[in-house]
């Protein structure tokens, strides 16, 4: 087994994690001096979004030295001493790695600008405008409007899946791949341990260029980018040849691991496994993020799932990230505490959002504190509501910085934090560390079997098993009480609960569920 397989993975918004000097923007000395707090929840390894040198339109997903660290976050020293730290206490470190655009500000990209005839302008993806004038094509930007920014220097367009100032590279040019080849081996020579590659299945777009179709199924309220489907803008089947060439130099070093952050439907998502060898070793599957927190439509995700992965291929969870909004806001506190057992006893690799942990809110942003580019374009897709500081105690700014923080934070911070929820053995914080430890300690909840028994009247129930090893758990995902008649063999003790006092409690011909309620039960 690979060690990202048993893993508990823990993302980190760096802006937003700790400060530590006083500029209110969180940094990585800021990490290193909680690595103590990943230590004691008990995750494995630690996702850090971008910390390269950008101009942070887009909060360093527009990078513009792909090999140094940004000053905001502290200097190569100072990674180089969290890096240390991490594996000093058995973290792994990964990377986010954005090799789809660059910012406008890149050396690359003012190469390729002018002159035209530059030996890097085939580097990014230049146009003609259309026989009539305007854009090359109907193309959308992520990020609303166009994907076409004219350049009135050399009369032609540039593409930009996201930001004007975010331009997207020419991955069909040998130059360029190989290029971000060696960006990779530097931080892999580092010692890193991996990367989550930001928008996987955007890296290759349609060599003829051809105008997207209107997407019938397209709502008002939906993204705009929504009203086309992309298929020549995304998702191309040439991308699977980038996907064989990133993991061929992932697999130059021992032991790391490549994750493709990839919104598609999962039929689509499944196909970036490739093969146990070629592809990512793991799609992010955000489907639970976006699935409608109902008991049907979950139990149907999740034997979908389960149903289409290819052979060999290792599965994975993700409830929450900096891209939507809060977990305890999108399903509620309550519910919040049994998305957190489902998460960590389903089969695969589970991912954590910094905060879920303590169930920090999606916070409503007021319009003159707004950073996020999105929500100065389209105000409900804002991400700076899920991207606010942690809370670590009843201190000036819950601890986070000494300095007014970059965003604000919620109301609650005097109760909702790292302090108050560790010293309250009830709390959020201290069921998400009993359910890390119980999956540690039992390779079934990690490897084994999964079997749907029960799901009914807002109750589901399921085995994970291995050889002699069996756990039940039962998951209330409604308001009201529910009872379950079990079998002879679905009889044992708790070992987790998501309500106080229920720990060892024997279990036996039937469990009772208050509203809102979960248990693993170690069966006989």
């Amino acid at each position: 087994m690979h060690w990202w397989q048993s893993a508990v993975l823990y993302q980190i918004y760096p802006r937003s994690f700790q400060d530590t000097n006083g500029d209110g923007v969180g940094d990585l000395a800021g990490i290193t001096a909680r690595l103590s707090y990943l230590s004691e929840l008990g995750v494995d390894a630690i996702w850090l979004s971008p910390i390269y040198v950008s101009p942070m339109k887009d909060f360093g997903y527009d990078i513009s030295d792909h090999t140094a660290i940004d000053p905001r976050f502290g200097t190569m020293d100072d990674f180089d001493t969290l890096l240390r730290e991490a594996h000093a206490r058995g973290l792994k470190v990964l990377l986010d790695f954005v090799p789809n655009h660059t910012s406008d500000q890149h050396p690359w990209f003012r190469d390729s600008r002018w002159p035209r005839g530059s030996a890097k302008r085939d580097w990014y993806i230049w146009r003609d405008p259309a026989p009539g004038g305007g854009p090359p094509n109907n193309w959308l930007s992520e990020f609303g409007g166009s994907v076409w920014q004219f350049d009135p220097d050399s009369g032609q367009y540039y593409h930009h899946a996201f930001l004007a100032c975010q331009p997207d590279l020419n991955w069909r040019n040998p130059a360029v791949r190989e290029a971000q080849h060696e960006v990779m081996r530097f931080w892999l020579k580092r010692g890193v341990d991996g990367f989550r590659v930001d928008v996987m299945w955007h890296l290759i777009k349609d060599d003829l260029f051809r105008d997207d179709p209107e997407n019938p199924d397209f709502r008002a309220g939906d993204p705009p980018h929504r009203r086309l489907i992309q298929l020549y803008s995304a998702d191309r089947p040439e991308v699977y040849d980038v996907v064989r060439g990133l993991r061929k130099v992932v697999d130059e070093f021992p032991n790391r691991l490549l994750i493709g952050e990839i919104y598609l439907p999962l039929e689509r998502l499944v196909a970036y496994y490739i093969g146990e060898k070629d592809g990512a070793h793991m799609p992010f599957n955000f489907s639970l993020i976006e699935t409608p927190w109902k008991l049907a439509d979950i139990v149907a995700l999740i034997e979908r799932y389960e149903s289409l992965l290819p052979q060999g291929a290792w599965p994975n969870w993700v409830l929450g990230n900096h891209d939507r909004p809060r977990l305890a806001t999108r399903i509620g506190e309550r519910q919040a505490r049994i998305a957190a057992m489902l998460l960590l006893t389903l089969r695969g690799t589970p991912t954590l959002y910094y905060g879920d942990e303590i169930g920090l809110p999606q916070v409503d942003i007021p319009a003159g504190l707004v950073h996020d580019p999105v929500a100065l374009r389209v105000a409900a897709l804002g991400r700076d509501g899920c991207r606010t500081p942690m809370h670590w105690d009843r201190t000036s700014h819950a601890g986070f910085s000494s300095a007014t923080p970059w965003l604000p934070q919620s109301d609650d911070v005097a109760t909702r934090n790292v302090e108050a929820e560790r010293a309250d053995p009830a709390s959020l914080l201290n069921l998400y560390r009993q359910l890390i430890a119980v999956r540690r300690a039992h390779p079934a909840l990690v490897t084994g079997s999964y079997r749907r028994i029960k799901a009914e009247k807002g109750l589901l129930t399921f085995l994970r098993q291995q050889d002699d090893d069996c756990f039940l758990i039962a998951l209330n995902l409604c308001g009201e009480p529910v009872t379950a008649i079990l079998s002879d063999e679905e009889r044992g003790i708790v070992l987790v609960s998501s309500a106080a006092d229920r720990e060892g409690q024997t279990i036996d011909a039937q469990i009772e569920l208050s509203g809102h309620e979960g248990v693993v039960v170690k069966l006989n």
